[in-house]
């Protein structure tokens, strides 16, 4: 190893870029915060925070939460690449210059809350005393990572085959005949729906969309937190859909019809804390994803386009939900079909089109640039002062008549 260290203690932000390669030994401090479920641990760091997590195969939606919560370094109990499929996190937390360790076991969870932890390389100390060794990754440890999953692909591609015809089994009157769907008072036949999932670059999608929402005035679905991306976004929620682990109690709160996502047994975690609320919801039994469960309600509804923001679509954002989900989700867009439509190609259609309203006033701002022009000739001036005195005769003559 080299000689050259850089310290950095807990800030408001990062050095830009790091160079993440074996030659380069970087000691990083900060108070721990500990979490096992990644997206409730990202609500409270602040920058500068170390991270612990149990996450296996870090995602990229993971990855990018963490990278907007900007913590000074993410230690990770379990493999962030398994081998299992090439995903992204890794690479994402790295290109941000957050310092990321491996495989340090179950041990590191016991960290105490806000304890002062120093990184040096891939050992985990506290007051001095070592507490976890792990593996440092750089962009060489990532790559190879991948490069290794990318190998082992077909096997995983072969689980999912067999997970599929499993989900089918289980959930094909749902899948085929709409069987168990709940009742529910919003109504879908004939409309457009937007449903929003807190996923890949659902804000930026969002925000493509509202020339497309204006226009078709959709109805709008929130996917758990995707719930709270529709109202900053300031748009009127109708639906949220999920098991209520990840949307605030203001969009619980908002007037919007809510159902919960239930186990095949009943079991639904998010309804007592719906029913404390005030909230009288539907409940969903399935065994698929929430996101699934929505588009299936919408078809089953009626609905005549189904537009999906943050949702899956490539091979790898199937993987990153696990076997299980990709099952789902696969079976859930043969299911809805046509009418499935992904937020990008809708606001690619969207980007480049021209409102009824901006053509009007492109018009106007054409037809005064020509009327100022004429004033400016002496052509003009004769024109436009035969037409002021040709209407001054015909408001003399309709004057004439009225009085007679």
């Amino acid at each position: 190893m080299s000689a050259m260290k850089l310290n950095l203690r807990r800030s408001g932000g990062h050095l830009g870029r790091a160079h993440h390669d074996a030659d380069t030994e970087v000691v990083t401090r900060g108070p721990a915060r500990v979490g096992r479920r990644t997206k409730d641990l990202t609500k409270r760091l602040v920058p500068g925070d170390i991270a612990v997590i149990d996450h296996v195969d870090i995602d990229r939606v993971a990855a990018d939460a963490l990278v907007a919560a900007r913590p000074a370094a993410v230690l990770n109990a379990a493999r962030s690449t398994s081998g299992r499929y090439p995903n992204a996190g890794p690479g994402i937390l790295l290109e941000a210059g957050i310092c990321l360790v491996d495989d340090l076991g179950a041990s590191i969870m016991k960290l105490p809350e806000g304890s002062d932890v120093e990184i040096d390389g891939g050992t985990i100390s506290i007051d001095g005393h070592t507490v976890a060794d792990g593996v440092r990754q750089t962009d060489a440890t990532v790559e190879a990572n991948l490069a290794e999953a990318r190998e082992g692909l077909s096997t995983e591609i072969e689980r999912f085959a067999e997970n599929t015809m499993t989900y089918l089994q289980k959930e094909k009157d749902l899948l085929l005949d709409g069987v168990g769907v709940p009742v529910v008072r919003t109504e879908f036949d004939g409309r457009h729906v937007l449903i929003v999932v807190r996923g890949y670059h659902y804000r930026e999608d969002l925000a493509m969309l509202r020339p497309y929402i204006k226009e078709n005035r959709p109805v709008l679905v929130g996917v758990d937190g995707g719930a709270d991306a529709i109202l900053d976004a300031g748009f009127r929620l109708d639906m949220i859909v999920g098991d209520m682990d990840s949307v605030s109690d203001k969009a619980l709160a908002c007037g919007a019809e809510i159902v919960v996502h239930a186990y095949r047994d009943g079991n639904a975690p998010g309804l007592e804390r719906v029913r404390a609320l005030g909230v009288d919801p539907v409940v969903f039994p399935a065994t698929g994803t929430s996101e699934d469960i929505a588009m299936l309600l919408a078809d089953d509804k009626g609905a005549e386009l189904i537009v999906a923001v943050g949702t899956h679509a490539t091979l790898v954002e199937f993987l990153d939900k696990g076997r299980a989900g990709m099952a789902s989700t696969f079976l859930t867009r043969l299911r809805v079909g046509g009418k499935l439509v992904d937020a990008k190609g809708v606001s690619r259609l969207y980007r480049t089109r021209i409102s009824n309203t901006q053509l009007t006033l492109l018009s106007l701002a054409g037809i005064a640039a020509v009327v100022a022009a004429l004033l400016a000739t002496n052509v003009g001036q004769t024109f436009f002062g035969l037409v002021a005195a040709r209407f001054d005769d015909i408001v003399s003559w309709v004057g004439h008549l009225v009085g007679s």
